[in-house]
């Protein structure tokens, strides 16, 4: 067994560089915990974010955008008050449970939104839309490590200055998200939905996509420490994975419009869990600057093209929030399962050869899954869906 170097963890790294990952609570305000402890707060929001939108996704069909708005007063606050968190259990209530739910309200509205007022170019319309959360996965990093090192303001103030900063970005979006088909008079939820062959395997699909893609988001940085990088660079390798997804998630939506959404999530699945394998292949600071562009790109595809695939399944277009947000919500409970087995896998065996297997094979998993959606619709394996 290989022990993890001693300078995995560094304590002086960045603050920015750091917020809000598990390698910075190890070695700044959660000193003590455990790093499966640590791992849970970024798995709850995970889960919550995305097991929110079975009440988001309904509550967009009958009543359209007005849910955002009290979603967008919520996160504001939220981040005001992580902000003063010193401790776990706040720390896991603000980010893990609040920061998790008000998440999923907010996103969750964007996307059947965004379905109802695009046919033809629909994948494309839905990656330009999730492409929003890669490009705030770059900026807001970067603000704050220049906040953090041309100043003295410490780790609270930034934190706040993002959420003012936020404000009018929200507010923007209260006024401009609006739904196009008249309100929904199904169920809240659609019992007979998860009788569709092609809805449950798209569920499966994305459950074990869920289980292994979220590795080296969290791991990269502390991975590229252990192989040499210096603290500062690997502190952008996130900035530079989520630039990357924001093309992976615009460029194969519009492929997917042309050569089939269900083809792209599941070509997306498959790239993943392959390139979640050679994890351990990258060792120089080159390798592990084109691992992140590449991983970004893959997984970006997943989020998109999970969105797009949703699509395909309601009959009535009225009812497109309540399938998307059942769909996320069921596949939500494997982000409870990938981080804190992962985070064991590397605690018990002292690197990450075992926890990156694991999840490649849950990936590639995934992409068969969806391989066998296509099985199920008019045009079979072979077509264009």
């Amino acid at each position: 067994m290989t022990n993890l170097p001693e300078h995995t963890i560094d304590p002086q790294r960045n603050e920015a560089d750091q917020v809000k990952s598990p390698e910075y609570y190890l070695s700044h305000q959660l000193r003590g915990q455990s790093p499966d402890n640590i791992a849970w707060i970024g798995s709850l929001a995970a889960f919550l974010q995305f097991a929110t939108d079975a009440i988001a996704g309904p509550l967009f069909d009958r009543y359209g955008a007005w849910i955002i708005r009290p979603a967008a007063v919520a996160y504001v606050f939220a981040m005001m008050m992580l902000s003063l968190r010193k401790m776990y259990w706040p720390t896991m209530l603000v980010q893990g449970v609040l920061m998790g739910v008000v998440t999923g309200f907010l996103q969750f509205p964007a996307f059947p939104a965004v379905s109802q007022w695009f046919d033809k170019k629909r994948a494309a319309a839905l990656g330009i839309a999730a492409a929003g959360s890669s490009v705030g996965g770059i900026v807001i990093p970067i603000a704050l490590s220049n906040m953090q090192n041309g100043s003295s303001l410490g780790f609270g103030w930034p934190v706040r200055i993002i959420g003012f900063l936020i404000m009018p970005i929200m507010s923007f979006a209260c006024l401009t998200i609006k739904r196009r088909v008249p309100p929904s008079t199904s169920p809240f939820w659609i019992p007979s939905a998860l009788k569709e062959a092609k809805f449950a395997l798209l569920i499966v699909s994305l459950f074990f996509m869920f289980i292994g893609m979220f590795f080296p988001l969290f791991y990269i940085p502390t991975y590229a420490v252990s192989r040499g990088m210096s603290a500062t660079l690997s502190g952008y390798l996130l900035a530079i994975l989520n630039a990357a997804s924001t093309f992976g998630r615009i460029i194969p939506g519009i492929l997917a419009d042309k050569f089939g959404r269900l083809n792209a999530f599941m070509v997306g699945g498959i790239t993943t869990g392959i390139v979640i394998f050679c994890f351990n292949l990258a060792t120089t600071n080159a390798g592990l600057i084109i691992y992140s562009v590449v991983i970004g790109f893959t997984s970006g595809t997943i989020i998109s093209g999970a969105s797009a695939a949703f699509t395909l399944c309601p009959k009535d277009p009225r009812d497109m929030g309540t399938y998307m947000g059942m769909g996320m919500a069921l596949s939500s409970f494997a982000t409870l399962i990938g981080p804190p087995v992962n985070g064991a896998l590397v605690k018990h065996y002292g690197w990450y050869s075992e926890a990156s297997i694991f999840s490649g094979v849950m990936c590639l998993a995934g992409g068969f899954f969806a391989l066998a959606t296509k099985a199920m619709t008019s045009q079979g394996i072979l077509g264009r869906t």
